[in-house]
C-alpha cells in the first residue's frame, strides 16, 4: 500500500470547542460480499454543526482491551478515513459515484491496521440530498458534478472538517494517517491542529457509469489518482 508523505502543517487555527462521547455501542458489519467486521460505534455531543455524525472505531487498538502503549500508538498512528454520507452510493449501491466501493475498502484497510472511519452527513459534498439529486439533473444536461453545485447556488465542495476535528480529539487520536485522495481534507485537517503524519490512497473505483465524475474530480478537484486511458 504506497503511502505518500504530508508536508509540515501550517500553523493550526485557534482550537475547535470540545465534543465528547455521547453513546459507544459495539455493531457486528457484514457487507454484501460477505466481508463481516465488528464495529464499535460511537455517537457525540457538541459537535458546532448540530448534526450526528459517527465514529467506527475498526480494528483493535480502538478497543478497550488494546495492548498498545503509547510508544506503540506514536510509532503507528490509526488509519483514518473522513467518508461523507452518500445515501444512493453507500446504501443503494448507485454506480453514478465510487462512494459505496470507498466506503467497503475502507472498512476493510481500517480494520486490519486498527483506526476508524467517520461518517459525516454531508451528503452530495455538503449541499444535501435533494440538492445532490438537482445537481444530477443538471449533469444529464452536460454540467460536470463541480458547476452543477454551482449553478444551483452552492459552493462546488461545501464540506467542513471542523466537526471531524471535534471527533478525533474526542477520540484521543494524537496523530493519524489519512485515507483519502482528497488533499482538501488534509490541508483542512492540518489547519485545524490535527497531525497528519501520512496520507494512504485509496483505489480507484471506476465503471462506465462514473469515470466522467472521477475524471472531473481528478482534473477539478486535484483527486490524487489517475484513471486509465
Amino acid at each position: 500500500m504506497s503511502r505518500a508523505p504530508v508536508p509540515v502543517p501550517p500553523t493550526p487555527s485557534p482550537a475547535t470547542p470540545p465534543a465528547t462521547i455521547r453513546t459507544e455501542v459495539m455493531v457486528p458489519l457484514q457487507f454484501s460480499d460477505g466481508f463481516a467486521t465488528p464495529a464499535r460505534v460511537l455517537s457525540f455531543d457538541g459537535l458546532v454543526d448540530g448534526r450526528e455524525h459517527l465514529a467506527l472505531g475498526l480494528g483493535d487498538r480502538t478497543t478497550r482491551t488494546s495492548r498498545l502503549t503509547p510508544a506503540d500508538r506514536r510509532n503507528r498512528p490509526a488509519l483514518v478515513r473522513l467518508h461523507s454520507e452518500c445515501l444512493t452510493g453507500d446504501v443503494f449501491g448507485s454506480q453514478r459515484c465510487d462512494c459505496g466501493p470507498q466506503m467497503r475498502e475502507a472498512v476493510e484497510l481500517i480494520a486490519r491496521e486498527g483506526g476508524y472511519l467517520l461518517y459525516l452527513r454531508q451528503e452530495g459534498r455538503g449541499i444535501g440530498l435533494y440538492g445532490k439529486l438537482d445537481a444530477y439533473a443538471l449533469q444529464d444536461r452536460g454540467l460536470d458534478t463541480y458547476d452543477a453545485n454551482v449553478a444551483l447556488g452552492f459552493s462546488a465542495d461545501a464540506r467542513d472538517y471542523t466537526v471531524a476535528a471535534q471527533m478525533l480529539a474526542a477520540l484521543q487520536v494524537d496523530s493519524m494517517a489519512l485515507l483519502s485522495n482528497n488533499p482538501d481534507k488534509a490541508a483542512q485537517l492540518a489547519r485545524l491542529g490535527v497531525d497528519v503524519t501520512e496520507v494512504v490512497p485509496t483505489g480507484v473505483h471506476v465503471c462506465d457509469a462514473n469515470a466522467r465524475y472521477l475524471a472531473t474530480k481528478a482534473s477539478r478537484g486535484a483527486h490524487t489518482f489517475r484513471l486509465r486511458a
